[in-house]
Order: C-alpha cells, then sequence, then structure tokens
C-alpha cells in the first residue's frame, strides 16, 4: 500500500476512548446497577440546568442553515470550480436519509402520533383522542422528525466540508475550530474535540441499536412465536453487528452506497403502501391540517420546558430527541462532509436537510394519519402498545392491510437494513477520526479498526438494556443513554456552528482553493491532501 493511501492509528483518540468504553462495558457487566443510576443522574442534570439551551440551539442551527442556503454563501462550490461529485443526487439523497433518521422513523411512525394523541401530557388539559390531542400529537411529532434534527446534521456537516474541501484542513471535527484555535487544532484541542464526539457517537449508535433490536425481537415473536427477551436481543444484536461491520469493511462505495439505495427503496415502497390500502382520504385531510398546526405552533413546541408545572415530560420527549441528534450531528455531520464534494452549498442543504426532512414529514403524515384512524376504528393499536411495548406498535398496525404477514417479515427486513446502514456509516466514520491518513477524507480506514469499533457499540447497546432492569422501559433506557452522549455536544455543537459560518462567511480568509491570494490558513495544520 502507498504512503499516500496508508491509514494509521490516532493514538490520541483510540487510546483514550477505548479505555472510557472498556470500563463502561465492565461496569455494566459487573455493577449494572451503578452504571444505571449513573446514566440517571446525569441525564437529569442535563435537563434541570440546560434544558433551555437543547430547546433553542436547534432553532438557531435551523436558522443559520436557511441563511446559508439561500445567501450568496450558497453557490461556494466545496473543493472548488474543478471538484467532482463523488455520487449521483439519488444516492446521495438515499445515504442522506438512511444516515440520518431512517432508522427512527421504522420505530416511532405509528408509535409517536398514538402516544401523543391518546396519552397526552396532563399539564396541556387534554382530552386523549380528541382532535386537539390529536393536533397536538402531529405538530411535536412533526418537530422531532424534521428539519431541526437535520438542521443539527447540516451545520456540522457544511462546517466540516467546508474546512476539509476549501480551507484544507485535517479531515477531522475539530477543523470546523480552526477560526477559534488556529493550529491548535492538530494537538490537544483537536484531540479532546474528537475524543468528545467520538464518546457521543458511540452512546447514540448504542441507543438507535438498542430500539431496533426490541422492535426486531418483537416482530419475530408475533410472527414466530420466539420469546423475545435478553437472549434474543443479544442474539439479534450479534447478527447486525456482523452484517454492517462485513459491509463497513467494504467501503463506501460498495456497502453503505447499495445497503442506502435499496433501504431508500424499502421506504418508498411501504410508504405508498400504506398510502393506498390504508385510509387516503384521511390521511391526506390529516396531513394537510398536522402540517398547518406544525408551521402555527412551531415556536411554542421548540421551547416548552415547564418551568412552573415541573412536568418531566419534557425530558423525555424533546430532550432526548435534542441530545440523540445532538450526539450524531458531528460525525454525521462527518460523513455527510466526505460525500459532498464538488457540490455547493445551496446543494449540500437541499439534499442533506430540506428534502430528508421533507420525506419526514410525509412518512409521519402517511404512517400516523393511517394509525390515528385505525385507533379510531378500534384496532387496538394503542392497547396493544400499553400492554406489550411500543416495539409492537407497528406490527399491530399492519394486521390491518393486506399481506400482513408479508409486510411485517419486509418491515422486519426494512428495520434491520436501516440498522446495518446507520451503524456502517458511523463505524467507518468513527474508525477515520481515530485514524490519521494522507488525504484522509477519501482513504478508508483499516478493517481491524472498523471490527474494533462495531463489536464496541453493540457492545454498549445490550449493557445498556440488561442494566436497566425492572427499573424503566429498555426504549427509556435508550433514551437516557442518548442524553448522556449528547449533553457534552450540546455546548461543542453551539461554538462550533458560529465558527463554521464565521470561516464561510470570511472566505477570503480561508478558502484556500478559490482565494488562495488572500487566505490565511497557517500551512502547519494544512492536510496532505493534494
Amino acid at each position: 500500500m502507498s504512503k499516500i493511501n496508508k491509514a494509521n492509528l490516532r493514538m490520541s483518540i483510540f487510546i483514550p476512548m477505548s479505555i472510557i468504553f472498556i470500563l463502561a462495558i465492565v461496569t455494566g457487566l459487573v455493577a449494572p446497577e451503578a452504571f444505571f443510576n449513573a446514566e440517571n443522574k446525569i441525564a437529569e442534570f442535563a435537563f434541570v440546568n440546560f434544558g433551555w439551551l437543547f430547546q433553542i440551539s436547534g432553532n438557531i442551527f435551523l436558522f443559520m442553515c436557511i441563511y446559508l442556503m439561500f445567501s450568496k454563501y450558497g453557490d461556494i462550490k466545496l473543493g472548488g470550480k474543478d471538484a467532482k461529485p463523488e455520487l449521483s443526487y439519488w444516492n446521495w439523497f438515499a445515504i442522506s436519509l438512511c444516515a440520518g433518521i431512517g432508522t427512527g422513523i421504522l420505530f416511532w411512525g405509528v408509535v409517536e402520533p398514538l402516544t401523543h394523541m391518546y396519552a397526552p401530557p396532563d399539564f396541556l388539559g387534554l382530552t386523549p383522542g380528541s382532535e386537539a390531542a390529536a393536533m397536538f400529537s402531529m405538530t411535536q411529532t412533526l418537530i422531532h422528525w424534521t428539519y431541526i434534527p437535520y438542521a443539527m446534521y447540516a451545520i456540522a456537516g457544511i462546517g466540516i466540508a467546508f474546512a476539509v474541501y476549501n480551507a484544507k484542513l485535517p479531515f477531522q471535527v475539530s477543523s470546523m475550530l480552526y477560526p477559534l484555535f488556529g493550529k491548535r487544532i492538530k494537538g490537544t484541542v483537536g484531540a479532546v474535540v474528537d475524543n468528545i464526539c467520538l464518546f457521543a457517537i458511540a452512546g447514540g449508535v448504542a441507543a438507535i441499536l438498542g430500539v431496533g433490536t426490541m422492535q426486531i425481537g418483537s416482530g419475530l415473536n408475533i410472527l414466530t412465536g420466539i420469546q423475545t427477551g435478553k437472549a434474543l436481543w443479544i442474539g439479534i444484536v450479534g447478527v447486525i453487528v456482523a452484517t454492517y461491520i462485513i459491509s463497513s469493511y467494504t467501503g463506501l462505495q460498495r456497502g453503505i452506497r447499495w445497503l442506502s439505495d435499496n433501504n431508500a427503496k424499502l421506504f418508498m415502497v411501504m410508504l405508498v403502501f400504506v398510502f393506498i390500502f390504508g385510509p387516503t382520504r384521511f390521511i391526506l385531510n390529516f396531513g394537510t391540517q398536522s402540517t398547518g398546526h406544525f408551521i402555527q405552533n412551531f415556536f411554542e413546541r421548540t421551547h416548552y420546558l415547564s418551568p412552573i408545572d415541573g412536568s418531566p415530560w419534557p425530558r423525555w420527549w424533546p430532550i432526548y430527541y435534542w441530545a440523540i441528534w445532538l450526539a450524531y450531528a458531528p460525525l454525521s455531520g462527518m460523513f455527510f462532509a466526505r460525500i459532498s464534494k464538488g457540490r455547493t452549498i445551496k446543494q449540500f442543504m437541499m439534499v442533506n436537510l430540506v428534502l430528508p426532512a421533507t420525506f419526514g414529514l410525509i412518512w409521519f403524515s402517511v404512517f400516523g394519519g393511517a394509525a390515528v384512524n385505525l385507533q379510531m376504528n378500534g384496532a387496538g393499536i394503542f392497547e396493544a402498545m400499553q400492554a406489550s411495548g411500543n416495539e409492537v406498535a407497528v406490527f399491530s398496525f399492519l394486521k390491518n392491510f393486506p399481506l400482513s404477514g408479508l409486510t411485517s417479515v419486509i418491515y422486519i427486513i426494512a428495520i434491520y437494513v436501516s440498522i446495518v446502514t446507520l451503524a456502517d456509516s458511523m463505524t467507518s466514520t468513527i474508525s477515520s477520526l481515530s485514524t490519521t491518513a494522507f488525504n484522509s477524507a477519501e482513504v478508508e480506514p483499516p478493517g481491524k479498526v472498523k471490527i474494533f469499533w462495531g463489536v464496541v457499540m453493540s457492545s454498549l447497546a445490550i449493557i445498556n438494556l440488561l442494566a436497566a432492569g425492572g427499573k424503566i422501559s429498555g426504549i427509556d433506557a435508550t433514551k437516557q443513554i442518548s442524553t448522556v452522549a449528547g449533553f457534552p455536544i450540546l455546548f461543542l455543537m453551539v461554538v462550533m456552528a458560529f465558527t463554521s459560518m464565521y470561516m464561510i462567511i470570511k472566505q477570503e480568509k480561508y478558502d484556500v482553493v478559490n482565494c488562495p491570494e488572500t487566505a490565511i490558513i497557517d500551512e502547519e495544520v494544512l492536510s496532505e491532501a493534494e
């Protein structure tokens, strides 16, 4: 292997994170109650003291993205005028969708609209099952699953993409902080920042693995009678891990692109199936009204914290979502940056924010609308959720459609492929962050490193589910680890968003590719990309 294509371990990242995660896994095995209690204390501290920052930061990131998209800076080409795109628009969109909210919409598409509608928070005084409760439910669901999550990804992604492809800085999250720290990003500052991001994403992936594993387990139980529980969860995680490690090992062009392409097509098929064979007219009416309520109540619902009533509801819903999106944001952004060379900032925002977020709005309008209509007509989906857990919701939902056995199998396959796609992209990105190489944005990290991080993240998922025990549900356990993972990223993302904006707005100072005469990047930190 030639020098320019060789990746070596970045010891300042690999060693401390390996130690931390191995200690966490061991603690979860030998002292699960202590592991759970530590998570709970951190999550509670984050909500009580910084819930306000979680809430307002999402809107800040969204408005930053909108500004970059429609301002003169939207025409800046990542990599310069001669840079060529690596992927087609379809593949680019498919990867963005599947590596973003793809896994989550399969679980929450039915669960969340019904939960908020039939068990609305007490402080609102809404009648469960009423139209007012339904509109609250859809407004909150669309807020959680559309534009704010992708804005978090997009602001991180565009900052990294500009730093790497235009400013020629190293392919790492900390490069976004160059305006603040200068050449120190190649030293301690960079190591600290990238360690925090790696810690967060490992916790975030563990949470998603946990949710998906429980849903697949319930589906298999319904279809085959296999008893769901800890033994089955371990087996499912093992199969998922083996698949995504193999896929990650094959690299971006074969593994991730193939998986995301077919995964996105599965999403489209399921969406059309439910729309056609479900209550189509109700879905259209319900979706139209829900979108109006979403727009009208956007700011009120994205700032609610219950400081007087002291309701725990914001902790377990919006703060959980912002925490998990934040946990993913830097490294999802790093992954999106990797595949954005040759595109303009406007194109980046369209494919990595507008299109996937709008798909999320359509998905929840169709699945949520159909679920609400079926529940109103006695389908018993919400009762099944209360009796057997949220993970059975979609299978109870599909019983009301033609070929329910076949569609349930397809849905399990979609969940499986979605988790593999997400874990694949994040395993590759974590491995890139913990290695260093010439031309690092385009070099695949060693397979052994990918295997190591794949095993670590899956172990965290299992430990977290087992450690919860009977204290809280498996779903709440995944919410808790998500909050813990996203908490340190909250502060980092706020700073990085502003430094990224500054770099782009001050293009003449930082764009080595397009403004070589005026750029002032320190030669000591320039990447050896070319």
